[in-house]
């Protein structure tokens, strides 16, 4: 019997051990009435988003995917300064934290070099706009959230801050991904928000 492992198998290894790792997150949320670890629900809702999406992505980008959010809770906002320059930098913190966690993953599991690298790229956004890959990558994310999140956030937020977060989303977006945005079942007062964003 051969000790090789396939493509599928390593693939496979590796989401697994995504969801292992995301499965520890004390923090959770209820969905059709079930409650999940917050980051391992959004791991399957960005999987889910890029098979329907872009049901012939690489497998970098779908491995990217599900882990965009790898132990997220690791590293909380609350440790950087409650300003934009606090926030800037925690989150370009948490991309190299979540490339970091990832490499190991796939290290782990029997990933190549090259594979391991991409994903890292992928995970840190670099050349956005530039990098096919990087951009599928935003633009699942960037449907995610305003598919999942954004009701809940628009709880949050007055109306002036809001339609400036929908104008930063859509400019970060590919003409596929607005278009697909467009086609998201939003609630009236979303519709709002996004319209007069968008105007």
């Amino acid at each position: 019997m051969s000790g090789v492992i396939s493509d599928v198998e390593r693939f496979e290894a590796a989401i697994a051990a995504f969801d292992k790792a995301n499965a520890e997150d004390p923090n959770t949320e209820t969905y059709n009435g079930i409650e999940y670890p917050k980051e391992l629900l959004y791991a399957q809702r960005m999987t889910r988003r890029l098979n329907e999406f872009s049901p012939n992505a690489p497998e970098a980008v779908q491995l990217a995917a599900h882990c965009q959010h790898i132990r997220r809770w690791a590293s909380p906002r609350s440790d950087y300064p409650m300003d934009n320059v606090g926030y800037k930098r925690w989150r370009t913190d948490l991309a190299k934290f979540h490339a970091k966690t990832a490499a190991e993953i796939l290290q782990q599991v029997g990933h190549d070099e090259e594979t391991v690298n991409r994903v890292e790229t992928l995970l840190q956004k670099k050349r956005l706009k530039l990098d096919q890959g990087v951009q599928l990558l935003e633009d699942v994310i960037c449907l995610v959230f305003l598919e999942n999140y954004f009701a809940d956030f628009s709880q949050q937020h007055d109306e002036e801050k809001l339609t400036g977060i929908v104008r930063k989303t859509w400019r970060k977006m590919s003409p596929q991904g607005q278009q697909a945005a467009l086609a998201l079942d939003f609630s009236p007062e979303a519709v709002t928000i996004i319209e007069k964003a968008l105007t």
